[in-house]
């Protein structure tokens, strides 16, 4: 067998669990062995029933002295055995197990291993795993792996594939340098993943989690680098003049621009002019004022007679922005510039008469989403590409707007502050602005956490809001209800909102699942005010703005990363009035106290992470909430930020040696590089 085999040609997988799999994004063998656990079950000593305790998994040990029942529900068999030892009494039972009848024997001794729980009085253990005693001490005390897994797919049959697969020895190519590994003290790689699924004790767990979290983040810094590109390639075909234009834009404005604001506006200037095509990341916080800095940069192409393009990442989002961009034009005497909107939702003859006017040269200002990027279109003169809420966009979907004109300048914005030292290597192939700084008229967002102890009061606050006719936010960590996490979700939630507020308000639901077509219908009524409240999960991060929304509250906040709160939390806090933002929690560890009240001290989205970092140190090691930032299957950029900096170590010693990976001794690695990239630059977000 070759990694790069199917699923199916492994023993034991027939088409139906090939299938199951697949759902998982498991389609080789290779994807198999870097299908990596998301928790541990640690096997301990087992106790005896006088000993178990409720509502928790434990492995007890007791000898079988009645003989299993079996009877039949429906179309189900079910297996019930009593264990009791004259004073403690525990009922064991299994569904579509009647096998079980003749293999567990009346006075044998055996371990159990469940969830113990009581129900209606009853204390009982369901599904159990059965273990002869002998055969449990050849478990006890190892680290068992847990799956994420799917409907119909058992954390048995994934654990029993790997199993398989690495008994068969198929094993990887070490590809990491010796030197490297040496330097940065890291496992040989086939150690590391048997470690990974099966670890030894927790040590050797954590000395395979470090290898693979490294060759993650190395890998992505390895390709970023590949990306950066030397100052004679970016020698720029369009080197603008300065204009007046942008001046009198300035001057204009309802308002003052932050010095922040000017500082960078200086930077994107200097780009445009320079001999060297611009390539910059913006930094700012939700509300911080990129946009208007965007279309500074647009105008002043234009003022050029060049063209420009915006992509965005929602419908939603792109019409806001051409609506204000018009306005602008129109308030500063520039409508001549004649903006144009592309968008999906563009008919047919609508966009033939766009594609038109963009090939032509008759419109110098190109607002869109996707859309931008299709093949049909053809710019005559494009000097300038930016996009918003960068985080958003792929690689691919970057360069494919990119390559519509003849090597224009980038403009990438995003509102996902992290430091400033992980942004110098996540962002390796740009120039980074920060914009640090608020409007000064903008009023601070007041901040709340709070238990759910509050929730009354919560509600209370949203009734006034409305009545002065402002809108709410209620964020759910989850779509539906899931087995296992006692967390609010999208669908009870809005039920319940409806109940609790009745008829005269309208409440309605959003989430990823939804079709973009209906996303983008009721993100435009919230946006004119005819959702009261809207219940959501994060995809409101990006995507509208609300300046009537005041109020904002997240449920079961322990579950979100402080960077994705401080993302949500900016969606209010837009307008003149005074906003607020709840944070619910139903956790009393004191490390989510802490975290949390880092934003209830600060609106400020940089010193956030930057205390995330420092707080959340080595953190759970499988937590059920990434950060999201990137799509590593193991890596945190925050609680691995020390692996992080060593796997930028490495990258900046390979490449000052070898920038093209010839020598013979970087074979192997160059070549694990390029199938790396092959496959990621489709996907991941940078």
């Amino acid at each position: 067998m070759k990694t790069e085999d199917s699923i199916r040609s492994l023993k034991g997988i027939g088409e139906k669990t090939e299938r199951l799999f697949n759902k998982l994004g498991v389609l080789t063998l290779k994807q198999l062995l870097h299908y990596y656990p998301r928790d541990y079950d640690l096997y301990g000593e087992p106790v005896l029933l006088k000993d178990m305790k409720i509502n928790q998994k434990q492995s007890i040990l007791s000898v079988l002295t009645k003989v299993p029942e079996i009877k039949r529900l429906r179309n189900k068999t079910l297996v019930t055995v009593i264990l009791t030892d004259g004073s403690s009494r525990l009922v064991l039972k299994w569904f579509n197990m009647p096998f079980l009848r003749n293999t567990l024997k009346r006075g044998s001794r055996y371990v159990f291993r469940g969830m113990v729980q009581e129900k209606r009085g009853v204390i009982q253990m369901d599904q159990p795993e059965i273990f002869t005693d002998t055969a449990y001490e050849k478990t006890s005390g190892r680290m068992m792996p847990v799956y994420a897994l799917t409907a119909g797919l058992s954390n048995k049959t994934i654990s029993k594939a790997v199993r398989v697969l690495l008994d068969d020895k198929l094993l990887e190519t070490e590809y990491l340098p010796e030197d490297i590994r040496s330097r940065f003290q890291l496992s040989e790689i086939n150690y590391a993943v048997c470690q990974i699924h099966f670890p030894d004790n927790r040590k050797s767990m954590e000395a395979a989690r470090k290898r693979l979290v490294f060759d993650e983040f190395f890998f992505f810094l390895m390709m970023i680098a590949g990306l950066k590109e030397s100052k004679e390639s970016r020698k720029s075909k369009w080197m603008l003049k300065e204009v007046w234009k942008t001046e009198e834009v300035i001057e204009n404005l309802p308002y003052q621009l932050t010095k922040a604001q000017l500082r960078v506006w200086n930077e994107i200037e200097s780009d445009l002019k320079g001999h060297v095509r611009m390539s910059r990341l913006i930094q700012g916080d939700v509300g911080s004022g990129k946009t208007i800095l965007a279309f500074l940069a647009m105008i002043m192409t234009a003022s050029n007679n060049f063209q420009s393009a915006l992509m965005v990442p929602t419908e939603v989002l792109a019409r806001q922005h051409y609506e204000s961009l018009v306005s602008l034009l129109e308030s500063n005497g520039l409508s001549d510039y004649a903006p144009v909107l592309l968008t999906g939702s563009n008919t047919a003859k609508e966009k033939r008469k766009i594609y038109d006017r963009i090939a032509t040269g008759d419109t110098k200002m190109i607002i869109g989403t996707h859309a931008l990027i299709q093949e049909r279109i053809e710019y005559q003169n494009l000097a300038l590409v930016i996009t918003d809420e960068q985080h958003r966009f792929g690689v691919k979907q970057r360069e494919s707007l990119s390559a519509k004109g003849a090597m224009p300048h980038v403009l990438v914005m995003s509102a996902t502050p992290i430091p400033r030292t992980l942004a110098i290597m996540l962002y390796g192939d740009l120039d980074i602005s920060a914009i640090d700084e608020l409007p000064a008229k903008r009023l601070p967002i007041k901040n709340c956490v709070v238990d759910t102890g509050y929730r009354r009061a919560a509600y209370q606050l949203m009734r006034k809001e409305i009545s002065m006719g402002h809108q709410v936010y209620i964020i759910c960590p989850m779509v539906e209800e899931s087995e296992g996490l006692d967390a609010a979700n999208v669908t009870d939630y809005t039920k319940q909102m409806k109940q609790e507020f009745g008829p005269d308000f309208v409440v309605e639901m959003l989430h990823g699942q939804m079709k973009p077509k209906m996303k983008d219908e009721i993100m435009q009524r919230f946006a004119s005010g005819k959702i009261q409240i809207l219940v959501s999960t994060t995809v409101v991060e990006v995507g509208v703005n609300v300046p009537n929304a005041t109020v904002m509250m997240v449920e079961n906040s322990e579950r979100f990363g402080l960077a994705g709160l401080h993302q949500l939390r900016g969606r209010v806090g837009r307008g003149n009035h005074q906003s607020y933002c709840i944070f619910m929690h139903g956790d009393t560890n004191a490390i989510t106290a802490r975290r949390l009240e880092i934003l209830n001290k600060s609106n400020d989205g940089f010193y956030i992470a930057e205390e995330d970092l420092k707080l959340r140190g080595p953190g759970d090691l499988f937590g059920i909430q990434q950060s999201g930032l990137m799509n590593f299957k193991l890596a945190d950029i925050f609680q691995d930020s020390a692996i992080l900096k060593e796997a930028n170590q490495a990258v900046l010693a390979i490449f000052s040696s070898d920038e093209d990976l010839s020598l013979l001794e970087h074979k192997r690695l160059k070549a694990a590089i390029d199938g790396y990239s092959g496959r990621k630059l489709k996907e991941i977000s940078i």
